[in-house]
């Protein structure tokens, strides 16, 4: 008996709909669960997203592109499977997609977390037999706190290092992280907040949604001619590149939840490291699969068999590797 959901070589597939979720192969029709470059790539025919993600697959994909926008909760029927998006809490308009048939019910998370960051639709556990999780920090060594108690981490270093009279550059996801950051810096008016043109770019997207961030362009003028102690945002590929030359006399920090390593802030060359993740830790991961009461788990990227392996032998309950091509690396870029 084939399973509702199933992976091909072109990506998650629901024969009985003909659509796919986040195939990482052109097709006619997509469900995407949030506008990552690993999960919404270019060539599909239409694309089925929520209205928060559109701006993002226009900016990233070009405006000749079909989208159907939906809300969350908004029950769509194809061929007489029904699916839904629900809130995922990984970024803006991420979501889980629900797909159900006869009774049966499954659920994609795509890329999510069960932490409140302040700005992203908190995630809302949903109820399935089924369960397809990703697994990118699937170890019980992945443990975060609160992503209040690091934005006034960062916060405080950025105030350091105003007083030193240095300017302080963040590296974060140019969609995601950079977004809930600035989200939690709106008071922070005295000195300037920079920003580097990929984050600016979303930012410019997000606004035709009611979404608006401080901070400005930086534009061509090196950062030196800026008051001391500015703080910039940029994407993990800034860092090394000749546009880092600009940033005058500087501190840079990572945000990424592989900071939870000893000797990540090293490898990467950074002066400090803000265990701050756009993904579930281990115990979210665990946490999710008790909500939604799911007896079948499918574990996609990330630590896939140790992960499944737990889920097994630790749970007791049926687990297996789906494998996917989504990006393993919470460095990804858009």
């Amino acid at each position: 008996m084939k399973r509702l959901l199933q992976v091909n070589d072109r990506g998650i597939y629901c024969e009985r709909a003909d659509v796919y979720i986040d195939p990482w192969q052109p097709v006619q029709r997509a469900l995407i669960t949030h506008a990552h470059s690993d999960h919404a790539r270019r060539g599909n025919g239409q694309y089925l997203c929520h209205h928060d993600t559109a701006p993002i697959l226009t900016l990233r994909l070009g405006t000749d592109i079909r989208i159907q926008r939906v809300s969350y909760g908004e029950p769509i029927q194809i061929n007489g499977v029904t699916f839904s998006f629900h809130p995922a809490g990984h970024i803006l308009g991420s979501a889980q997609i629900r797909v159900a048939y006869k009774g049966e019910i499954w659920v994609v998370t795509g890329d999510y977390k069960l932490l409140n960051d302040g700005l992203s639709q908190p995630y809302e556990p949903v109820v399935c037999h089924h369960l397809i999780t990703e697994s990118t920090f699937g170890l019980p060594v992945y443990a975060f706190k609160s992503p209040f108690a690091v934005y006034k981490e960062i916060k405080d270093w950025w105030r350091e290092n105003q007083q030193a009279g240095v300017n302080t550059v963040l590296l974060c996801y140019a969609l995601g992280k950079a977004q809930s950051i600035l989200n939690q810096l709106r008071e922070e008016t005295d000195v300037p907040i920079l920003l580097h043109g990929a984050v600016a770019n979303v930012n410019g997207a997000l606004a035709a949604r009611g979404y608006h961030f401080p901070g400005q362009w930086m534009e061509t003028e090196p950062v030196t001619k800026a008051p001391k102690g500015a703080l910039i945002l940029a994407p993990p590929s800034a860092l090394g590149s000749p546009w880092m030359r600009r940033m005058g006399n500087y501190r840079v920090a990572l945000c990424s939840g592989w900071m939870q390593l000893r000797g990540a802030r090293r490898r990467r060359g950074v002066d400090k490291g803000f265990v701050l993740s756009d993904h579930c830790d281990f115990r979210q991961l665990n946490e999710a699969i008790d909500l939604t009461g799911a007896e079948h788990i499918y574990v996609t990227h990330g630590y896939e068999s140790q992960f499944t392996r737990w889920v097994r032998e630790e749970r007791g309950l049926p687990a297996e590797i789906m494998n996917t091509l989504y990006e393993d690396m919470e460095l990804e870029e858009l």
